[in-house]
Order: structure tokens, then C-alpha cells, then sequence
């Protein structure tokens, strides 16, 4: 009898133990393919953000007076995009977006830059690679939220702790982002 009693606590603990590797190996896959999904996005921030210099050259030209707008976003662009943490490149893209918008909407008030063609040129390449930039943040939410409820959802959320995963944050639109801007000349 108590062969059988000592069996099954044995063949329980196993179970218990075979359960925690696995939990501990799709934590370990998931937190992957979150780095997978960064990276694949961060290199299509990182294309805009060389895309960025040409583009305000572009618009010096043309819109002289706007010359604030254009420095608050090579200022931002001249910050060191290699050394920036995940986190602080999510901050910066969300400045650099607000400040494409503006170039953009100064663009449309200069029919003359929008006829240029290396104006076209360069918007045609800020659009492909905005709209590689929305794709991949579809990929990397995707991806961040099977990574979250795994980390919340129980039992996991118990060994997740244990093993130190933390819920990771979302690519989101900001407030601004939302809003029209607004060109004065």
C-alpha cells in the first residue's frame, strides 16, 4: 500500500516538474518573439530615422519661416538611435511621428515642394516604410499581448513572477498622434 501511496506522490512531483519546465520554456519562447517582433519593427524605425535628415533638408528649402519645426525634429533625429534602450526608441518614434506629421502638413501648404521631385521621391519612401512601420507594430502588439496573458493569466502568472517576467508595454498611438495639426504661415 504504501509503494503505490509513495508511486503516485513521485509520479505527481514528476508531472508538477515536467509542468514547470514547460511553463518555463514557452515563457522563454514567447519573451523571444518579442525581441524578434522589436527588432523587426526597430529596423523600420531605424530606416525612417535616416530617412528623416533628407527629408527636412528638402523642406528647408521651401519653408524658411518654419524653421522651429524643422530643429525640434533634427534635434530629436540627432539624438544616438544605436544607444537608445527599447523604451526611449518607442519615446522617440512617437516625437518623430508628431514631427513627420508636421513636416507633412507644411509640405501640403507649399504646392511647389510638393511638386519637387525629390520631395516626392523621399514621401514616397516615408510612406512605404510608415506603412512597414504600422505593419510590424500590428506584429509586435500581437505578439506583447500573448506575451502579457501569459504572464497574467493563471496559474502562469505565479511562475512568472518566479522566474522574473514582467508584463511588457504596448506600441501605442498617443493623444497627439490622434489630433489633426495644425499648420499656421
Amino acid at each position: 500500500m504504501w509503494t503505490y501511496i509513495i508511486i503516485a506522490i513521485i509520479a505527481i512531483i514528476a508531472l508538477i516538474i515536467i509542468y514547470i519546465f514547460s511553463l518555463y520554456n514557452s515563457f522563454v519562447k514567447l519573451n523571444n518573439k518579442v525581441k524578434e517582433a522589436f527588432s523587426t519593427m526597430d529596423v523600420y524605425l531605424k530606416k525612417r530615422w535616416d530617412l528623416i535628415p533628407n527629408i527636412v533638408e528638402t523642406v528647408k528649402g521651401y519653408a524658411k519661416h518654419e524653421e522651429g519645426t524643422l530643429k525640434e525634429i533634427v534635434n530629436l533625429r540627432n539624438s544616438t538611435y544605436s544607444s537608445m534602450s527599447n523604451d526611449e526608441k518607442i519615446k522617440a518614434n512617437e516625437e518623430m511621428s508628431r514631427g513627420i506629421n508636421k513636416i507633412m502638413a507644411i509640405a501640403e501648404a507649399y504646392p511647389d515642394l510638393k511638386a519637387s521631385e525629390n520631395f516626392k521621391d523621399l514621401s514616397e519612401q516615408l510612406a512605404k516604410v510608415e506603412e512597414d512601420i504600422a505593419n510590424s507594430r500590428k506584429y509586435y502588439n500581437a505578439v506583447i499581448r500573448m506575451y502579457n496573458n501569459k504572464i497574467e493569466m493563471f496559474p502562469s502568472n505565479i511562475f512568472a513572477g518566479m522566474f522574473g517576467y514582467k508584463t511588457k508595454t504596448m506600441f501605442e498611438v498617443n493623444g497627439n498622434e490622434r489630433e489633426n495639426i495644425k499648420v499656421e504661415l
